[in-house]
């Protein structure tokens, strides 16, 4: 009996597309390019995936009230320490609102409108906690007692100090909360 020796072959030759070192390549199959030929049409970028659109109603309007009532707070203690209503800090006010909304709540397009409305009630509660600052630092009164138990004669004050700027400033807060809120949720 003789013994057939197995057929001659040369080194193993590395394939990237096999599962170990040393294995031998596939032979090319008819109708798919080779690696390395040169594909017909336009060379084209890979793409990344398009980002997980998000549209949290609830979160977004969440982090618009919690926006509204700090804004509010940081905007009414700039008024009180300064004595002045400051308009660009109702911008940021409004800025702060939009973004909060946006950033969260993402495409929902009842967030712009809310942020906007959230702003005109954070600046004139920030202008009231400011007017109720100033009060208490020129009267006896404190400003806990100031702005819960005298709250009219807080508004009152707001009303006598209210001036075309004032409310130049209310729409332009409100303006930037509904931009910046359609721009965050993109």
């Amino acid at each position: 009996m003789s013994q057939s020796s197995p057929p001659p072959s040369g080194p193993p030759v590395d394939n990237p597309y096999a599962g170990q070192p040393g294995q031998q390549a596939a032979p090319p199959q008819p109708g798919f390019p080779q690696q390395g030929a040169p594909q017909p049409g336009f060379p084209m970028a890979p793409t990344a995936p398009a980002a997980p659109v998000r549209n949290n109603l609830v979160l977004g309007l969440a982090a618009a009230v919690g926006a509204a009532v700090v804004a509010a707070g940081i905007y009414g203690v700039i008024i009180g320490a300064t004595k002045h209503e400051i308009g660009y800090a109702a911008v940021g006010v409004g800025f702060l609102i939009g973004i909060a909304a946006g950033r969260v709540g993402g495409r929902n397009p009842i967030l712009p409108v809310v942020s906007a409305v959230l702003s005109l009630g954070a600046v004139y509660l920030g202008q009231l906690v400011g007017e109720a600052m100033i009060g208490a630092k020129e009267t006896a009164f404190t400003f806990n007692e100031l702005f819960f138990d005298h709250f009219d004669v807080i508004q009152e004050a707001w009303k006598a100090e209210a001036d075309p700027l004032t409310f130049l400033f209310f729409a332009i807060a409100a303006y930037v909360a509904f931009t910046s809120a359609r721009k965050a949720g993109q």
